[in-house]
């Protein structure tokens, strides 16, 4: 059984930065890839980042080049850096792992 504890969300304005972390119980952490999906009103969930087990990314196309998904095996936690945020941006976050969400996180890109 998989848990999850998301942090890091909130307000910000655009332009701004946010790192959401979402630390993992249960499985052995590094043996499984992970990503991070968002769901914006109205929309269906999507994925937003991806992190395979031997370290290989892949972003959305919205995502590239402004976000950086990462994990910390040490600590059982992955990780979503967001820069140069956008209010397009503004979701509710959920980490992934073994086809299990986190219960969503908040981000809100407003001026």
């Amino acid at each position: 059984q998989v848990s999850f504890v998301e942090s890091g969300g909130g307000l910000v304005q655009p332009g701004g930065s946010l790192r959401l972390s979402c630390a993992v119980s249960g499985p052995i952490f590094s043996d499984y890839p992970m990503a991070w999906y968002r769901q914006a009103p109205g929309n269906q969930r999507e994925v937003v980042a991806t992190l395979s087990t031997g370290g290989i990314t892949n972003y959305a196309d919205s995502a590239k080049g402004r976000f950086t998904i990462s994990r910390d095996n040490a600590k059982n936690t992955m990780y979503l850096q967001m820069n140069s945020l956008k209010p397009e941006d503004t979701a509710v976050y959920y980490c992934w792992l073994l086809d299990t969400w986190g219960q969503g996180i908040q981000v809100t890109v407003s001026s």
